[in-house]
C-alpha cells in the first residue's frame, strides 16, 4: 500500500508543478497591465490630454468634435506665449463642475487690449490675426492692462457673440490654464500643428 500512496503524492506534486508556471505568467500580465494603467493615467493627469472641440467659438482655426492634443508640459518650464492655443478651466464655472474652453491667448501679463473698429490692438500696436476670417463684430473693448501672472484670451471666431472669452470675463490667471493644445488629431483629414 506505501508505494501507491508516493505514486498519488508524486502526480499531485507534478500537477502543482505544471500549475506554477501558469499562475506566475498570470501573475506576471497583471502586473505588467498595472504598471501600464498606471502610466497611461499618470501621463494622462501630468503630461497630456486628449480633448474634444465644443462649439464654434474658434472657428475657422478648430470646428466642433474635433480631437486636440493637449501638452500639459508646455508650460513648466515656460510661460504662455501670443497665438498659443490654450486649455483654460471656465472661469464661469462654480468648483463644483469642470468645464473647459479652448482659446488663443492675444495678451500677456503686462500688455494693453484694446478693440476698437474691429480691430485688436496690443500696446497700441495694431495685431495681424491670420487665423480669423473677420473683422470683430463685438463692441469695443478697453483699453485693459492685463495683471501680472494673467492672460488675456479670445476665440478665433469674430462674429458678432461667436465667443465668450476675456472680453466678457477678463483676463484669467495663469493657473486656471491646464496646457496648450499642439496638434488637431482627429479627423485624420485636418491632422494639423496649432
Amino acid at each position: 500500500m506505501e508505494p501507491s500512496k508516493k505514486v498519488k503524492l508524486g502526480r499531485a506534486a507534478k500537477g502543482e508543478r505544471n500549475s506554477q508556471p501558469w499562475v506566475a505568467e498570470l501573475r506576471s500580465w497583471l502586473i505588467t497591465l498595472a504598471i501600464a494603467v498606471l502610466i497611461v493615467f499618470g501621463m494622462h493627469a501630468f503630461v497630456f490630454n486628449l480633448s474634444t472641440v465644443k462649439g464654434q467659438s474658434m472657428e475657422p482655426t478648430l470646428y466642433e468634435s474635433e480631437w486636440l492634443f493637449v501638452n500639459k508640459l508646455a508650460f513648466l518650464t515656460g510661460s504662455p506665449s501670443n497665438g498659443d492655443v490654450v486649455i483654460l478651466k471656465d472661469p464661469a464655472e462654480d468648483e463644483g463642475r469642470k468645464e473647459f474652453l479652448v482659446k488663443r491667448i492675444v495678451g500677456l501679463p503686462g500688455d494693453t487690449i484694446e478693440i476698437r473698429q474691429g480691430q485688436l490692438y496690443r500696446n497700441g500696436q495694431l495685431v495681424v490675426e491670420p487665423y480669423t476670417d473677420t473683422e470683430i463684430e463685438d463692441l469695443d473693448y478697453g483699453p485693459d492692462k492685463i495683471s501680472a501672472d494673467h492672460y488675456f484670451v479670445m476665440g478665433d471666431n469674430r462674429h458678432a457673440k461667436a465667443s465668450r472669452d476675456s472680453r466678457s470675463f477678463h483676463a484669467v490667471p495663469r493657473s486656471s490654464i491646464i496646457g496648450r493644445a499642439d496638434l488637431i488629431i482627429w479627423p485624420i483629414a485636418r491632422l494639423n500643428q496649432l
